[in-house]
């Protein structure tokens, strides 16, 4: 993997004449798009009559909350790569532009490569990083979400009458079959604990500098929980706007319906943005409170908005961050890394399967 481009200096001031350029290369890029047989202009006009459908009110909102929830979650980016690096002077613009540059690809990019990129921007200006290290700092800012994510799967599954009433009928009528099942799951990971513990904590070593920050919780509580806590709050909101949006009944109950299915669907699918996926579980969600038709227009309506404005936020950003031409480099150089690195993972997954032994991936340096 070929070394990390070195970020260059924020611009002072607008360069048109780029811009111009930008936006000649970018009527090509349609043209072009046009003759391979993506209809282009058909896209622009779907996002078009699906943006005329609501409210200019709601629209603004949304896509104002959608900001906030963008920022926030980058912001708790900021303490984490500070205190893995503290030798590093890390300011927050090229943090933010990366996360939504991320963002923005994992909205029309399969397997999350969005996500990669976002690590390999982060490479590019932060001194001394390493992959190993930005990919414990991302497992140390997913910690958040992953009990967020649990708390919506907990509340729908206690929400739903009869959920206790699996398969053996209701627990509390079983307590030694029960009691026999939640041995064996302990001794189990118990037992994968002891065979991966020897692995995981070399790894542990190398890639340490990610979770410095847990090493000071209050920290951790205040600069990176709490923006997340914002963010995840305004991530709730915009599905709320949407809703009422089209029409449909907002509670708290619809609100998590849709969260949960949209985590499941990212979790289920393959294509780019979970497409075609959310629409069928979030129709799935709100069949009790609107009918299919509307279900879908909203799922595709916020999900054709939403994407379409973090597209534009994300390249915003990246101009202001880095300039035009030092961001179009930093981003085709991470999204290169971010394809090997996401075979590396595709390949080492194959052959845990197969019951091989993957190698360890070589650590990226910046």
């Amino acid at each position: 993997m070929g070394e990390a481009l070195t970020a260059p200096a924020p611009p002072s001031r607008i360069n048109w004449r780029r811009l111009l350029l930008g936006a000649v290369a970018l009527a090509i890029v349609w043209i072009a798009l046009d003759l391979l047989g993506w209809d282009v202009r058909e896209w622009f006009r779907e996002l078009w009559d699906t943006m005329t459908e609501i409210s200019l009110g709601y629209l603004i909102a949304g896509l104002a909350f959608q900001t906030v929830q963008t920022t926030f979650v980058a912001l708790a980016w900021l303490p984490i790569l500070r205190y893995a690096y503290p030798q590093a002077v890390i300011p927050f613009r090229p943090v933010l532009a990366s996360y939504a540059v991320g963002v923005a690809l994992n909205g029309w990019l399969p397997a999350n490569i969005g996500t990669f990129v976002m690590m390999f921007l982060f490479l590019t200006f932060v001194s001394g990083s390493t992959f190993p290290g930005v990919f414990t700092g991302w497992l140390v800012h997913k910690i958040f979400f992953t009990i967020a994510g649990g708390f919506v799967y907990l509340y729908l599954f206690l929400s739903v009458p009869g959920a206790w009433d699996i398969e053996l009928g209701n627990i509390s009528e079983h307590p030694v079959a029960t009691l026999s099942i939640l041995g064996g799951a302990a001794f189990l990971l118990l037992l994968l604990g002891r065979i991966f513990w020897r692995k995981v904590k070399t790894l542990w070593e190398k890639a340490k500098a990610g979770g410095e920050i847990l090493s000071h919780p209050r920290v951790y509580l205040v600069r990176v929980a709490l923006p997340q806590l914002v963010g995840w709050s305004a991530k709730l909101v915009v599905v709320g706007i949407f809703l009422a949006a089209y029409g449909i009944p907002v509670t708290f109950h619809t609100i998590m319906s849709v969260v949960g299915g949209n985590s499941v669907a990212n979790v289920a699918s393959f294509t780019p943005g979970s497409l075609g996926v959310t629409q069928a579980i979030n129709t799935a969600s709100l069949n009790d409170v609107t009918d299919s038709t509307t279900a879908a227009a909203y799922s595709l309506g916020q999900q054709l908005i939403t994407t379409a404005w973090n597209q534009l936020f994300a390249v915003v950003l990246l101009v202001w961050a880095f300039g035009w031409t030092g961001g179009k480099q930093l981003v085709r150089q991470s999204y290169s890394d971010a394809k090997v690195k996401a075979a590396e993972q595709a390949d080492a997954r194959k052959a845990r399967k197969a019951g091989e032994t993957a190698p360890e991936p070589p650590s990226s340096e910046a």
